[in-house]
């Protein structure tokens, strides 16, 4: 699967990955996935790592229905790497349409690991 999460519970975190291609299809079931695992806690913070994705297949409308179904409360931090200018700027293009929703999440955008790591305030071994 391209597209994966785990709950580190006891640092409040879920780590997202993708790697490969990953899909509109992926994303939306692995937000209904993640919505409905009982280890999940809406005020966690996020890691979103697309450091091994090589596409991101997202059309704009599909990232305006992604930010509008979310997930996290606005208590949450949310932190998105994408090395890559294609994924980096989908990203950030949903991070718009999700500061426009309703009770968006804190989010921010970064190129490197380290620094979503450092925002997110976690040390490198998450």
């Amino acid at each position: 699967m391209p597209y994966r999460y785990s709950i580190r519970k006891e640092k409040r975190l879920v780590v997202s990955t993708g790697s490969g291609v990953v899909t509109f299809a992926e994303l939306k079931a692995h937000s209904d996935r993640l919505a409905k695992d009982p280890d999940f806690n809406p005020e966690f913070d996020q890691l979103v790592d697309a450091t091994a994705m090589a596409e991101l297949k997202v059309s704009v409308a599909e990232a305006a229905t992604l930010a509008r179904t979310n997930i996290f409360s606005p208590a949450s931090r949310r932190a998105f790497v994408a090395p890559r200018p294609g994924a980096f700027g989908m990203m950030r293009l949903w991070g718009t349409h999700h500061e426009f929703g309703q009770e968006p999440s804190e989010v921010a955008f970064f190129y490197d690991l380290p620094s979503a790591r450092a925002w997110l305030g976690i040390d490198g071994a998450d």
